[in-house]
């Protein structure tokens, strides 16, 4: 059992003043010996008082004297693939040292690297929060809203299963405020930097008096112990036996459903025993099965919020649109379509499946209009030109496939060209087509599919679509 320290003061534990400020920032988190953000005096100090567990960032077991039999594991993402750890010949500690490339993005880990976890006295957490929202759930709403509170008081794993526009948000609120006022610690995890940009100010107006931190890659500085934590799957790594809860929005995205790593990560994060929850709008095959093997709580909820059938897209060809736009010219029909939503004044976004066709194509729409922009992945100023169409700066995102989920614009209208191309599986389209009529004074809008070719992803998308909306009203166009 950990010393419990019940304010926020720098106490003097075992001859040395604590510091809150270092005590609250490792808590729960894994973090290199070699930089560590406080002086490396100060750090020493409380290595030297067990304050830390030191463990090797990465383990090696031998099995025979045969290098190709070694047995390595990175102790920070959990990678134990043989061919993602390379041999070389380190500087620091003159030996030939093994470092992890799965998640050197996030800083290299070798052999001759210590990882430091909180040993010492931690803080009291809060059990005094605020809940600030005053919107109403409809029937299936508060269904799943209690079934996924009641999975997590039995400390069941859950699935909440929700279309696009759902209101999957709003579910989690009671459930986050009611462990918060438990003094558990929450974590709301996404594969997606954009859907942590999305839910972070949510919460924090929701939550008014909780901390609430947002990881992500170079995210800003931030102070205090996070009660609530919203990241990345990939900032995961940085966490261990830290959360009480721990909640995976848009469980389906890529990378998470392809890197077993990022699964990891999400358990090593919790406390033993703790619950994980599941929040999707189109779960994987995968995730169905693990749910019914292990008996997890499971939600259903097929209709929108607003009580409106969910768009269907309409199929488009446009033939040759790849040959066009690299020589600088947009498709007749696409570029009618832009046009039309311009002289509406409606928002729209349009899919690119590449970032170098996207960036072709940029010029020639900005000849529409010049305050078109584009966005991917890499673009250092994605957040604001976002919020630029949010807040109606700009008329419309050019976009790759980072804004199929987790973004909400009022009356956006989606266009995805290419829609055939291998990029855009059944699920990215379900939820690209998503992003149209979440509003309730605009539940309606156009997401057309334009293409060289229908392919077999397009059909099931718009077949899946189709499907909830007879489930939920009997609709079938």
């Amino acid at each position: 059992m950990k010393y419990i320290l019940k304010n926020s003061q720098a106490k003097r534990y075992k001859g040395i003043i604590v510091e809150p400020e270092i005590r609250d920032f490792f808590i729960g988190k894994i973090w290199s010996r070699e930089n560590p953000p406080f002086p490396r005096t100060k750090m020493e100090q409380y290595i030297k008082k067990n304050f830390f567990k030191i463990t090797p960032a990465i383990s090696i077991k031998h099995s025979s004297s045969i290098f190709a039999n070694k047995k390595y594991v990175c102790n920070r993402c959990h990678n134990d693939n043989r061919h993602e750890f390379v041999e070389f010949d380190c500087a620091r500690c003159g030996k030939i040292c093994v470092y992890c490339r799965h998640c050197i993005n996030m800083g290299r880990m070798c052999s001759c690297t210590d990882l430091l976890s909180w040993n010492g006295p931690v803080g009291k957490l809060n059990r005094r929060h605020i809940f600030d929202w005053s919107g109403t759930f409809t029937e299936l709403q508060r269904q799943a809203s209690e079934e996924l509170l009641e999975s997590l008081n039995r400390q069941r794993n859950h699935l909440v299963h929700a279309v696009c526009g759902a209101g999957k948000t709003e579910i989690l609120f009671p459930a986050v405020f009611h462990c918060l006022r438990k003094g558990c610690r929450v974590c709301i995890a996404t594969p997606r930097t954009d859907v942590v940009l999305e839910l972070f100010p949510r919460f924090q107006k929701v939550f008014p008096n909780t901390i609430i931190h947002a990881y992500y890659g170079d995210a800003p500085k931030q102070t205090g112990f996070a009660q609530l934590v919203i990241a990345t799957t990939h900032q995961l790594y940085r966490f261990e036996k830290a959360f009480d809860v721990v909640i995976v929005d848009e469980a389906d995205a890529f990378p998470y459903t392809f890197d077993l790593s990022l699964q990891k990560a999400v358990w090593k994060a919790r406390k033993e025993g703790a619950p994980v929850a599941l929040v999707t709008a189109t779960p994987s095959v995968g995730i169905l099965s693990k749910v019914k093997k292990e008996n997890w709580g499971y939600s259903f909820i097929p209709k929108r919020y607003h009580g409106h059938p969910l768009p269907v897209p309409r199929f488009e060809p446009l033939w040759f649109y790849e040959r066009q736009m690299m020589k600088g010219r947009i498709p007749k029909k696409l570029a009618q379509w832009t046009k039309k939503r311009l002289e509406r004044g409606e928002p729209f976004f349009i899919f690119f499946p590449t970032i170098q066709l996207m960036q072709k194509a940029a010029p020639s729409f900005q000849h529409f209009h010049p305050g078109i922009v584009s966005v991917h992945a890499n673009d250092p100023e994605r957040k604001e030109k976002v919020m630029q169409l949010r807040k109606e700066e700009v008329p419309g995102l050019l976009t790759t496939t980072i804004l199929e989920r987790g973004v909400t614009i009022k009356n956006v209208q989606v266009a995805v060209v290419g829609a055939e191309s291998k990029i855009f599986t059944s699920s990215a389209l379900v939820q690209i087509s998503g992003r149209v009529g979440r509003n309730a004074e605009f539940p309606d809008g156009e997401i057309v599919f334009f293409h060289h070719g229908i392919s077999a992803e397009m059909d099931a998308a718009r077949n899946e679509i189709l499907r909830l909306n007879r489930e939920a009203f009997g609709v079938t166009e």
